[in-house]
């Protein structure tokens, strides 16, 4: 028996199991898998069966409140609608609509230190779609950190008082070597993310039950990440034969496995999803309709919708350069709003 107090309140903890359901949820995929599959499930039992006692710190990590995300990026949310802890927020588009550039940006928003303009929080990255571009994470962090170092040392530079403007020549070579980013950096930086690959829905439902063991002894982590809620649609259609229900069976019970960690360690979750239909395909209100089973719809308060267009105005290269626009409707404040952002070499950049 393990006994915390926390907030003034006495929490008391006896034998309290990890995953409630996950008995179930294995015995049910084991009767459907090949027999690789099969040992990889018996492993995963057997290790869950072996963390039955949750112990004080495990407690304590779920009790406590984690960090809000409500202001990752105002410029995406209405005004006080940004995503509260606890919450899901859908990315839809078409490819080529700037979704993942978008969870790029999300993603070292949170992972970068305070001082750099970051929330330093620890981010899982769910990659579904085998789609992550470390290279191009790593460049978009590194240009980050060298904006971030630049602000710092135009503050520090010293100025005139009378007019002012910065004395040339007088910044400290010291303040200098300190703000420069290095692998140090980067490598904090990293440490803050845990990247998980997942190529079947049965997989992605296993990885939910041991996201719980790094949510009870990691309390700074406060994102998940997940590329995409969508990527294994119409191979579980085609398994599922005629059946709606055993079509959307593994992601009902992915839906309701989330719904449960989304109540129990308040973690905030942003994932993208690609429509079925093409935008020239029917009505233009018929592309965008939800189609994922219903118990992932409940659980989405923001939707934002990606799309891409052309500039306008300008020549050459400009003209030519992609803008793209994101409209989100929040759905429990019933507010909307819509941004436009740019890629560049450095990432996301709104307009």
């Amino acid at each position: 028996m393990c006994i915390v107090t926390l907030h003034g309140c006495v929490y008391v903890s006896t034998r309290v199991r990890l995953c409630a359901c996950s008995s179930c949820v294995i015995t049910s995929l084991s009767a459907s898998s090949s027999a690789p599959f099969q040992e990889v499930l018996k492993q995963a039992r057997g290790t869950l069966e072996s963390e039955m006692n949750e112990s004080g710190a495990q407690l304590l990590a779920r009790l406590e409140a984690r960090r809000s995300l409500k202001d990752i990026e105002p410029r995406l949310f209405p005004d006080g609608g940004g995503p509260e802890s606890g919450e899901v927020v859908e990315l839809f588009g078409t490819e080529g609509t700037g979704k993942t550039e978008l969870l790029y940006h999300l993603l070292c928003r949170c992972v970068l230190p305070e001082a750099a303009g970051g929330l330093q929080v620890d981010v899982v990255f769910v990659d579904t779609d085998y789609s992550l571009d470390m290279l191009r994470l790593v460049s978009v962090l590194d240009g980050r950190l060298n904006a971030g170092d630049a602000t710092r040392l135009s503050l520090r530079t010293p100025r005139f008082p009378w007019t002012g403007e910065p004395q040339q020549g007088r910044t400290r070579v010291s303040e200098c070597l300190c703000l420069c980013p290095d692998e140090e950096a980067l490598s904090s930086c990293l440490s803050r993310l845990l990247v998980v690959h997942c190529s079947s829905s049965s997989q992605l439902l296993l990885t939910l039950h041991f996201l719980e063991t790094s949510l009870s002894a990691r309390p700074g982590l406060s994102l998940l990440l997940i590329d995409s809620i969508s990527a294994f649609y119409w191979p579980d259609r085609s398994a599922g034969g005629a059946s709606v229900t055993k079509q959307e069976e593994t992601l009902t019970k992915c839906s309701e496995l989330l719904g449960r960690l989304l109540r129990d360690y308040r973690v905030t979750v942003f994932t993208s999803c690609h429509p079925i239909r093409r935008s020239g395909a029917g009505s233009s209100s018929d592309w965008d309709r939800p189609f994922l089973c219903r118990s992932w719809q409940r659980l989405v308060t923001h939707r934002l919708l990606c799309s891409r267009q052309e500039a306008a105005g300008g020549a050459g290269e400009q003209r030519r350069r992609q803008v793209f626009s994101v409209h989100c409707n929040s759905f429990k404040t019933k507010t909307q709003r819509s941004s436009c952002f740019t890629v560049t070499d450095g990432g996301v950049q709104f307009l």
